[in-house]
């Protein structure tokens, strides 16, 4: 997968995504990763980008003609037009489901804007995807932009030494992962729970599930409404109701 993102501040990007599991992807070439200078396709002497905005009003506004330029060049790179997402606090909030899809396409184009964004028109032109991280604003696209590329390269094959590594994770299933614990069995008085001491995978694996199912429907409420339970899901909910029943009537 070719991932380029063009943004004013590459030097930001770059250095987030060369470290830790990305980093390696890229160097053992599962994901390809490009931040591009948007002013390196700017305007006149001084590679100008931005312009008052139409109307009035505060700010600046990215101009349409330097990032077409950017994206033209990109496509004739690529050999082909990537899917373009352009970080917005107006578009869809971005989870993991948008994650898994984006993660279908072979060329991904991700558009930071600035100052008071971009140009409407270049996001109609190209049909840019319209995806926010959430509900609030930020200086920039950059971080939007590395958060999405992050969560995007983690689906590829190979990033990950097994596919349980996100499949097992927060999210990727519709409901919120389990608490884990490591060594020492016992911390300032605290036990691990006894089931994963057992060391009976099945009871480690239901434990595990139990969990995943209370946290979310207690935490998360709203995943939870959304979830696809199974049968085995619905009778572990049911017990474990009862068990906490039965612990109530014991105290």
């Amino acid at each position: 997968m070719t991932i380029d993102i063009i943004t004013l501040f590459p030097e930001l990007c770059e250095r987030m995504l060369s470290e830790s599991i990305v980093g390696r992807a890229r160097k053992r070439g599962y994901v390809q990763i490009c931040c591009r200078q948007l002013r390196e396709f700017g305007e006149g002497s001084h590679s100008r980008v931005d312009d008052t905005v139409f109307g009035g009003g505060k700010g600046m506004l990215l101009m349409a003609e330097p990032i077409a330029r950017c994206i033209d060049a990109v496509a004739e790179q690529r050999g082909a037009l990537p899917h373009i997402v352009y970080m917005s606090p107006r578009g869809r909030v971005l989870d993991q489901e948008k994650v898994k899809s984006l993660a279908q396409n072979e060329r991904l184009l991700v558009l930071c804007g600035h100052y008071e964004g971009v140009d409407q028109r270049v996001l109609d032109e190209y049909g840019a995807e319209e995806i926010s991280i959430g509900d609030f604003v930020l200086t920039g696209g950059e971080l939007p932009a590395v958060i999405l590329v992050d969560a995007v390269a983690r689906m590829l094959p190979g990033v990950l030494s097994e596919d349980a590594c996100f499949e097992e994770e927060s999210h990727y299933g519709g409901l919120l992962e389990y608490p884990q614990y490591t060594r020492p069995a016992v911390w300032r008085g605290r036990e691990a729970p006894e089931a994963l001491l057992s060391g009976d995978h099945e009871r480690v694996r239901l434990w595990r599930r139990e969990q995943s199912l209370r946290l979310t429907e207690n935490v998360r409420p709203d995943l939870f409404a959304r979830a696809q339970l199974t049968d085995e899901d619905r009778r572990i909910l049911r017990e474990s109701a009862a068990k906490s029943v039965e612990n109530g009537a014991g105290a």
